[in-house]
């Protein structure tokens, strides 16, 4: 570490391989943050070194195993997990052996994923699949923290935002439902490619029974005219078959056109590659062939967001009355905005302005207890009215 990083290093054992990792931490201080976007993402950062300007602060948001990958939210209780006996006692065997289990699999979405962590070269994706990873083993636990997958659900929608800001927002709006298309496009055509290979198998299974000489003649010439039968359906579904793959071929081309006109000639969506990939977007398709929880863009991270949100919001156990509540039902009608859905937005901006005058007034001789309070109405009423005109375009 040179004297100007803006890092720390922070030793702590995994629980779960018992790796000693050294993390990086940010120093207090070590940057500046101007504003805050209506869902709280922080804006106008400027680091106090500005070699590291184009890092985000999220790459450190999450601690990841460099031998396992076992991921967690970079936290005090976390850097201290060794003095927590209820985690000792309670957790860790169950986490340590979920974990294991998942990575010792035939291609594990782990390993997959763990093997593809470069902060140098690619800080904004490895800042994305560390979230990933971390939501991954929050989700394999039965007590699960819905606010906790919240969370860092929209804190990587944050960085895909980042990601794509210099870009018009109407071509990060068109690109967004072109990744969505390409990975439908590539699950279609994976669908017909499976139905080929299980009428084959099917085939196959009814010719073994023909060709077995352990049953009798007599029977074989009994049940040989439905054999006839299928070979004539058979037929035909590999024709139907062949029809959708043309079919499909035929999408993929107009799709090709969609995405030149879209986004110019040369029709990539994302310009720069990863790894043996063409694009990082490219990558991430792959991971949701693995495992459903992968957003592909800051649409669906926003939607998987809000949805883990609602779930904690209605548990209730999770969050706190007064201000914290105030804030989770406001980021519920915030992203339900975002995401154009606009009468949940409604239900959840009203709830959020109910309850922000309820709380004013209880505590209306305490400004320090209604401050946050005061903000969070006044967004509220503001985002609602954008909300509205929003659902009348």
């Amino acid at each position: 570490m040179t004297p100007e990083s803006p890092f720390f290093l922070a030793k702590v054992e995994c629980p779960v391989c018992k790796t000693v990792n050294e993390f990086e931490t940010i120093k207090v201080g070590a940057y500046t943050e101007s504003d805050r976007d209506t869902d709280f993402c922080p804006t106008g950062r400027v680091w106090r070194n500005p070699r590291y300007q184009a890092y985000n602060p999220l790459l450190y948001f999450t601690a990841t195993c460099t031998s396992c990958f076992y991921s967690r939210e970079f936290t005090r209780e976390f850097k201290d997990w060794k003095n927590d006996s209820y985690f000792k006692t309670y957790r860790q065997k169950i986490i340590k052996d979920l974990h294991l289990n998942l990575l010792s699999e035939p291609e594990s979405i782990v390993r997959f994923i763990g093997d593809k962590l470069d902060a140098k070269r690619y800080p904004n994706e490895t800042a994305i699949l560390k979230l990933i990873l971390a939501i991954i083993d929050e989700s394999l636990l039965d007590n699960r923290s819905d606010l906790d997958l919240g969370r860092f659900y929209l804190r990587i929608a944050w960085l895909f935002r980042e990601m794509e800001q210099a870009e018009p927002p109407d071509h990060q709006t068109v690109k967004g439902y072109l990744i969505e298309i390409d990975s439908l496009v590539d699950k279609f055509r994976g669908s017909i490619e499976n139905a080929r290979l299980n009428l084959t198998g099917l085939e196959q299974a009814l010719g073994r029974q023909f060709d077995d000489e352990s049953v009798a003649p007599e029977l074989k010439s009994i049940l040989f005219p439905f054999k006839d039968k299928y070979d004539v359906e058979f037929q035909s579904l590999r024709e139907m078959i062949q029809v959708l793959e043309g079919k499909i071929d035929s999408l993929e081309t107009i799709n090709e056109e969609h995405k030149k006109t879209a986004l110019g000639s040369s029709g990539e969506i994302i310009a720069s590659g990863f790894f043996d990939h063409r694009t990082f977007y490219e990558f991430l398709s792959k991971l949701c062939q693995k495992w459903d929880g992968v957003p592909q863009s800051e649409r669906a991270a926003l939607e998987y967001a809000v949805n883990y949100y609602k779930k904690a919001f209605r548990d209730g156990r999770a969050i706190s009355e007064g201000n914290q509540q105030l804030q989770a039902s406001y980021l519920i009608a915030e992203l339900s905005r975002r995401v154009e859905q606009y009468e949940q937005a409604k239900e959840y901006f009203n709830t959020t302005i109910r309850d922000g005058q309820e709380l004013i007034y209880r505590n209306k001789g305490d400004r320090s207890k209604t401050a946050l309070a005061r903000k969070i109405l006044e967004l509220a009423i503001e985002q609602a009215r954008t909300s509205m005109a929003e659902a009348k375009v």
